[in-house]
């Protein structure tokens, strides 16, 4: 006390000084406010690397086997790897590793490269090339994406512009991670050599493919050094277009050259014949644009919009540039929303102050405090290195009730030295002196409530880190302004107020009259308000394990995500005309803004059988529908097309995923034995398809693939001198779509590629008109006489692996009502009802796993701010006993909070709990308030404990009022707010209002009766009646 008397008075005394600094501390935080970065929300995600391989032709069993396994068993020596799955299909690996939130991205980048170096012996020999890898989380919502079309320029020159110009310079722009070009259709020379021409003449595949790898070259030559000059040779030795490989000479028939357009077709074609993109329903490229893990998004975005106009002068003036989808709108939207319900929390604020105070200097200088406070508050957040951000930007809005509460306690006191006829400056003295070590109080056990918070491991905790530093910084910068500007200002500017013999009470005195008979009657009937507080903690504790819980509410991000499957064996023909059925549904929904889509093996896509869906949605206000009822809504219209899903999932800022997903949640049950692992894996998705709380359920099996087996005769084979590898090999050469050779140009680097006329390379009956040559006789040997065709069998597009086990990832979203609490304790229960195997295991994945771990953690969470509170206020108080008469005012609180959100159809989320949190630091006010004047009065002015709880409660009834008002007005923005980004914001501001409205109506009237039946507790030797109550400490 003595120190806030010293501080105050010397700010006193010093008007000049004091507002000068304050004036220096504004400046400083209004020049950090623009230099503030902006996100959707803190930096919390895990770092992750996505890998990839390529072997052309290679079947999905051998991708797993030859190229997935070496590469998994050298990635899992990696220390710091929290999580590897890898997807298998037709010609390509895609490995996710996922890394621990301690770990340096670039550090894991080099352990991933230098892994894929060491495993590179063991891959197969013809890999086109070693491994890449990328910082990117494939999970994650793309950031930008761009539309390319030309109406004159054929696909395999515009794919060229984009990848050459396009893409290459935006990959190099900071913060870029991944830029899938769905629809891309490089550039290529295809030769499509036939059959029956080969066996005419007597040649083979294999010997089509030396010529072309002999034939165009592209070798070092040297220079010739002379006395005077150097001269570096060169030849055409490469061969750039169709013509020049058509007349390519490749054997002699009769002493005539044969070339190679005589034996087959050569083409300036695409690599990939079966993929196809639109924007809309016009066909074109796309450029889906991820960031890296770590970036900030809004930056990236402008980085890359910055950079458009250049690069669209680079690009011929047919080739037309547009911005399909812009992620950071929202989330500027979003940040606006949050900065509209902060000024609107401040002017509630003030105007409470206005209603209570009827004194405009006295509002004034508590609107003084608050805006000094919150502006100070970003210079700390710069320092900080924090970013305005969704939770940082709602711990100011909540901060405003807790500013307010400092100020309104010291101007409430001196306007009550003033009202009892002390000068200006006396007043402004003695009033912030009297109240200084309550303000502290205050503001320290409600920054002992944050404190947990700091110390919250996983994802959970790295987000809420930035919360509740912002928050505890903004409460300390109050006191510090309330115990030195408001005084000084108060002293200046506040005079004592008038007061006319006939003037009608205000509304504070009536309501204080009200509180005044109130507060009698339940001082008279003790052991029912001692009741009514058991009862309300049997509520609260009853309330926490009944009430629905969840993770994080499902935002509105204005984008959603698809991904379509269809029969295992559809055509691409086919395929493409189901997308388009379903654009045509897509475009017709007057949600939508614009959206892109994709088929074919293409970007992230592995299969034909599946596609990808791009949606962006009309802004907020716009629209009659959140992100994810457009998707209920939508959804029967889908299923209408046949023979094809589309899953959608709402687009999350909280992103916890390691890999695409079709649906919100992943569940994924691994063994090490895959046949049981597929049967078991169906057996619980037609389980939970019978429930009708899960929505959208799938698994990635994609079984029914034809599997076209032959059968090699090793003996005929080995009187041919023919082994197993000859003809794999002419099978390779045949129908795996061989990269035989490349060409380069200044530009970029472009691929031959061998296979069998079109004609021949569906059917298996072609396999009879190939031959091989006997390395004993150099006689042609048909592929029947060595190897038969067997029954055509059935397997999966796609192998998935979790940790280098075989694994199954079902993916699901939830009916609306349904919390992901009780989706998880029904899968558990489906589970145990098929009777599943214990040699199967099964866990969650990305934000279920993350709410199971937030889910354990609750209770000791709630229970940490409970104890940090606690030792806070006996430190301050040197007792035992009266900081449970404090703390005994939050049961009443967790009621409310928990009943609110029941009332509203909300579960008890991660933003919820942190509402919670914030009760406990605001609710204990009230107590604070209270028993700081009951026990001066006990202990300086001899008052016996009950007269000393009644005056505290009658002189503290009105700061207690306008403090909770002002908190509660702070938060109900929050709870009825409504634009992009409400639905994270709505369950704190649910559980604060509730909160705030039951412990209000009750802590007033029990508080008063807990504080004396602890007194008559521990001081039963002494009558509580008794004049000049000794006061011993406990």
């Amino acid at each position: 006390m003595t120190s806030s008397r010293s501080v105050s008075a010397w700010c006193v005394d010093h008007p000049v000084a004091t507002v000068l600094l304050t004036f220096a501390l504004v400046l400083v935080g209004l020049i950090a406010f623009p230099r503030l970065p902006i996100a959707p929300l803190p930096e919390a995600e895990f770092p992750t690397i996505q890998v990839s391989a390529q072997l052309p032709g290679a079947s999905p069993d051998t991708m797993a086997s030859s190229v997935a396994t070496p590469l998994e068993v050298q990635f899992s020596a990696i220390p710091g790897m929290t999580q590897m799955t890898s997807s298998s299909a037709l010609g390509s690996t895609t490995l996710t590793l996922q890394f621990t939130l301690s770990k340096s991205i670039d550090t894991a980048a080099q352990e991933v490269q230098a892994a894929i170096n060491t495993a590179s012996g063991k891959l197969p020999k013809d890999m086109p090339t070693l491994p890449t890898w990328k910082k990117v989380n494939p999970a994650d919502s793309p950031v930008l994406i761009l539309s390319i079309s030309s109406l004159h320029m054929p696909g395999t020159e515009l794919s060229d512009y984009v990848e050459t110009l396009l893409a290459r310079q935006i990959s190099q722009i900071d913060g870029v991670g991944l830029i899938n070009i769905t629809g891309q259709q490089r550039p290529a020379i295809r030769v499509q050599a036939s059959a029956d021409k080969l066996a005419a003449i007597g040649l083979t595949l294999a010997d089509i493919r030396l010529a072309i790898q002999q034939t165009s070259l592209n070798l070092a030559k040297g220079a010739l050094y002379g006395p005077s000059s150097i001269s570096t040779l060169s030849t055409n030795d490469q061969l750039f277009d169709a013509d020049e490989y058509a007349r390519l000479i490749v054997s002699y028939k009769d002493g005539a050259p044969v070339q190679l357009r005589d034996v087959a077709r050569v083409v300036n074609g695409a690599e990939n014949d079966y993929v196809q993109a639109w924007s809309g329903h016009q066909p074109g490229l796309n450029l889906v644009i991820s960031r890296q893990p770590g970036a900030n998004i809004v930056e990236t975005v402008d980085r890359i919009q910055a950079a458009l106009p250049g690069l669209q002068a680079m690009l011929p003036a047919s080739v037309e540039v547009t911005v399909l989808s812009d992620r950071t709108k929202t989330i500027r939207a979003s940040l606006h929303e949050v900065e509209i319900t902060l000024l609107i929390a401040v002017l509630l604020v003030v105007a409470v102050m206005a209603l209570f105070l009827r004194q405009w200097s006295a509002t004034l200088i508590v609107s003084a405090v608050l805006g000094v406070s919150l502006i100070a508050s970003f210079a700390l957040m710069y320092v900080l290195g924090f970013s305005l951000n969704n939770l940082t930007l709602v711990a100011i809005v909540v901060a405003v009730g807790f500013v307010v509460d400092d100020a309104i306690v010291v101007v409430e006191n001196i306007h009550r030295h003033l009202e009892a006829g002390e000068s200006m400056r006396d007043a402004a003295i003695k009033g912030s002196s009297e109240i200084g070590f309550t303000v502290v109080s205050i503001s320290f056990s409600l920054v002992a409530a944050f404190i947990p918070l700091l110390f919250m491991g996983g994802v959970v905790g790295r987000l809420f880190k930035e919360f509740a530093l912002t928050a505890t910084s903004t409460i300390l910068i109050s006191v510090v302004v309330s115990l030195t500007l408001a005084p000084t200002l108060a002293a200046l500017f506040m005079r004592a107020p008038v007061h006319k013999a006939d003037a009608t009470p205000g509304f504070g005195e009536r309501l204080l009259a009200l509180y005044e008979k109130g507060l009698k009657r339940a001082l008279a009937h003790q052991r029912l308000m001692l009741g009514i507080f058991g009862v309300t903690l049997a509520m609260a504790i009853a309330g926490y394990v009944v009430i629905p819980k969840g993770f994080f509410p499902v935002q509105d991000t204005g984008f959603v995500l698809g991904t379509s499957e269809a029969a295992s064996d559809i055509s691409f023909p086919d395929m493409m005309q189901k997308h388009l059925a379903l654009a045509k549904i897509v475009s017709d929904d007057p949600a939508v803004q614009a959206f892109s889509h994709s088929v074919g093996v293409t970007g992230s896509n592995q299969t034909i059988a599946n596609g990808r869906f791009w949606i962006a949605l009309k802004d907020r206000g716009d629209r009659d529908v959140s992100a994810s009822q457009f998707i209920d809504r939508i959804r029967p219209q889908l299923a209408k097309v046949p023979g094809i899903v589309l899953y959608l999932r709402a687009g999350q800022d909280i992103n916890l995923s390691s890999g695409p997903s079709r649906s919100q949640y992943q569940y994924v049950l691994k063994s090490n034995d895959g046949p049981t692992l597929t049967t078991w894996t169906q057996r619980l998705t037609e389980k939970l398809r019978a429930n009708p709380a899960f929505r959208d359920l799938s698994n990635d099996l994609q079984l029914g693939g034809s599997i076209t087996h032959l059968s090699i005769d090793r003996n005929a084979a080995a009187r041919f001198g023919l082994t197993a590898t000859d003809v794999d090999e002419a099978l390779y050469d045949a129908f795996g779509q061989r990269q035989v050779n490349e060409f380069q140009t200044e530009t970029n680097q472009y691929n031959v590629i061998l296979e069998v006329d079109a004609q021949q390379r569906g059917k298996a009956e072609s396999l009879n008109y190939f031959y091989l040559r006997s390395p004993l006789t150099g006689e042609m040997v048909p592929l029947s006489a060595v190897a038969k065709v067997d029954a055509p069998t059935s397997g999966p597009l796609s192998i998935s692996h979790d940790g280098m086990f075989p694994a199954a990832n079902l993916s699901f979203n939830l009916a609306p009502g349904v919390a992901l609490g009780d989706a998880v304790l029904m899968l558990n229960q489906a589970k145990n009802e098929i009777g599943m195997p214990s040699t199967i295991s099964g866990n969650f994945q990305g934000a279920a796993q993350a709410f199971q771990s937030s889910l354990a953690s609750q209770p000791w969470l709630i229970l940490a701010a409970l104890v940090a509170v606690y030792i806070i206020l006996g430190v301050l108080y040197e007792s035992f006993v009266h900081p449970l008469t404090i703390i005994s005012t939050l049961p009443s609180a967790g009621v409310g909070a928990l009943l609110m959100l029941w009332i509203c159809g909300q579960d008890f989320s991660i933003m919820a709990l942190i509402g919670l949190v914030l009760l406990i630091g605001i609710v204990k006010k009230n107590g604070i308030l209270m028993i700081d004047f009951a026990l001066d009065a006990q202990r300086n002015r001899g008052l016996s404990p009950e007269d000393a709880i009644y005056q505290a409660c009658i002189t503290r009834f009105r700061p207690i009022i306008m403090t909770t008002l002002a908190a509660l007005l702070g938060a109900l923005p929050l709870m009825l707010g409504y634009g992009t980004g409400a639905e994270l914001r709505q369950p704190l501001g649910i559980a604060v209002v509730g909160g705030l409205l039951v412990s209000q109506a009750l802590t007033l009237f029990t508080t008063p009766v807990i504080y004396l039946w602890l007194e008559r507790l521990f001081h039963r030797s002494k009558p509580i009646t008794e004049a000049g109550y000794a006061h011993s400490d406990y």
